[in-house]
């Protein structure tokens, strides 16, 4: 790689980063729709994960992980909440705190959401692209975690 890029290889990288985020941004659209109801806000599926993730939490240890008010995350619980995704109990130690955490069919939910996608996805894979297709493919999604490489 060169010490220093001209302006041809900067032009390039950034076409590359353009096409890249737009390709990207069009497989997360359609991965999306594979998981069928899925009718939550992009904060409602952030917090679910982040519970799945890190286990049960309060309220306001949700807002401030999230970056949120504790109004806004008032808001967004209760919504959960009224969905049946998730569901509090109170925190053993200190009774006046509850934890948070996802109820079995929100589980189920994601769990089957993630299957959807895989399915749909392996098999789009396996439909559109030949072996030799593939193999450059993982060729690509190697390179692609170089980017993320600290």
């Amino acid at each position: 790689m060169d010490a220093l890029p001209n302006a041809q290889q900067i032009m390039r990288a950034s076409a590359l980063a353009q096409d890249l985020r737009a390709l990207l941004g069009k497989l997360k659209r359609r991965l999306r729709e594979q998981a069928q109801g899925e009718d939550l806000t992009p904060s409602q599926v952030s917090v679910l994960l982040r519970l799945e993730k890190d286990g049960p939490a309060t309220a306001s240890a949700l807002a401030r992980a999230e970056g949120m008010r504790p109004q806004s995350m008032g808001s967004l619980i209760a919504a959960l909440e009224g969905a049946g995704l998730v569901s509090g109990a109170p925190d053993p130690s200190d009774g006046r705190q509850t934890h948070l955490s996802l109820t079995a069919a929100c589980r189920k939910r994601v769990q089957d959401g993630r299957a959807a996608r895989q399915d749909w996805l392996s098999r789009t894979i396996r439909s559109r692209l030949s072996p030799q297709e593939q193999t450059e493919l993982a060729k690509a999604i190697e390179l692609l975690k170089r980017l993320l490489d600290d």
